[in-house]
């Protein structure tokens, strides 16, 4: 059996993918691309899929991760090529590597969010930050389905820094988004903010727009954006009249200078040391056959 980890990403609408849709289509994806996948035991079969740490829903990302276990061998980059076009636009995958020793959970342990905050000046929000990082714990309440539950925000945050950027308005920037029904559009998150991507203009057209560089530990429970902006609130009264916009852009374990290392890298590593001694599959090897 071999085990193959994943990197992909939700971009654009796709952003509003929750996980367990995505995990539907993913299964799906397989399927249509033929992958021979390995299957549990049991009267109810299923592929064996892991997924980790699924971002939020109406969260971008660029580096989320999971792990495939296959009944035969395939070579990586025909298996990334393969699902990526099985896959709608939005839902992309980026990287496939044959796993390596070591679990994957183990090399995860923070991520590094790039929120946009249009309307707000890079002023306001240094402010807020210089308030929120100078202070030991900031409580946040989230909604749950069990009922409402308090979070150190500031426990989790190990870096954040704040610029000032003006983009390009977003591919999916919201005809369908902005012009539909006021409910949507008016839509708030638990920690009262608005909710990521809904009627927000194009960056383009706000006055301003700071960028928030945030690293953050996965601890339990979870610290969202979502509830470092609630804390920026509470702590400065950093209001936002626009809807923020977050996305993940990488996961791992925190190096010695508070970066996030590439959690592939191991794999990547051991399946060159392993080219340098093993032959490789034949060449011209894809989905749904044997090397």
């Amino acid at each position: 059996m071999q085990r193959v980890r994943v990197r992909y990403a939700k971009r654009g609408r796709l952003r509003f993918t929750s996980h367990r849709d995505f995990a539907r289509a993913f299964e799906r994806a397989l399927r249509r691309a033929g992958v021979p996948m390995a299957y549990s035991a049991g009267f109810s079969p299923h592929p064996k899929v892991s997924y980790l740490g699924a971002a939020p829903t109406g969260v971008a990302s660029e580096a989320e991760y999971l792990e495939l276990a296959l009944a035969q061998h395939i070579e990586p980059d025909a298996l990334r090529a393969t699902l990526d076009a099985a896959l709608p636009p939005g839902l992309d995958v980026l990287e496939c590597v044959e796993a390596g020793p070591g679990t994957l959970a183990d090399r995860i342990e923070a991520s590094h969010w790039r929120v946009e905050l249009p309307g707000v000046t890079t002023a306001d929000v240094t402010a807020a930050v210089a308030d929120f990082t100078a202070r030991d714990h900031v409580l946040v309440e989230r909604r749950t389905k069990d009922g409402k539950r308090t979070l150190d925000a500031r426990a989790a945050v190990v870096s954040v820094t704040v610029s000032a950027a003006t983009p390009d308005p977003p591919a999916d920037s919201a005809p369908d988004i902005v012009s539909g029904a006021s409910g949507f559009a008016a839509m708030q998150t638990d920690n009262g903010l608005p909710a990521e991507g809904t009627g927000a203009p194009a960056l383009s057209e706000s006055p301003s727009c700071a960028i928030l560089d945030m690293v953050v530990r996965q601890l339990t429970p979870t610290v969202r954006p979502d509830d470092v902006l609630a804390a920026l609130r509470a702590v400065a009264d950093l209001h936002l009249s626009v809807a923020p916009r977050a996305t993940r852009v990488s996961q791992g374990r925190l190096d010695d200078s508070g970066g996030i290392a590439d959690p592939l890298g191991p794999d990547r590593a051991a399946a060159l040391a392993a080219r340098g001694s093993v032959p490789g599959p034949a060449a011209g090897s894809v989905v749904g056959q044997p090397a």
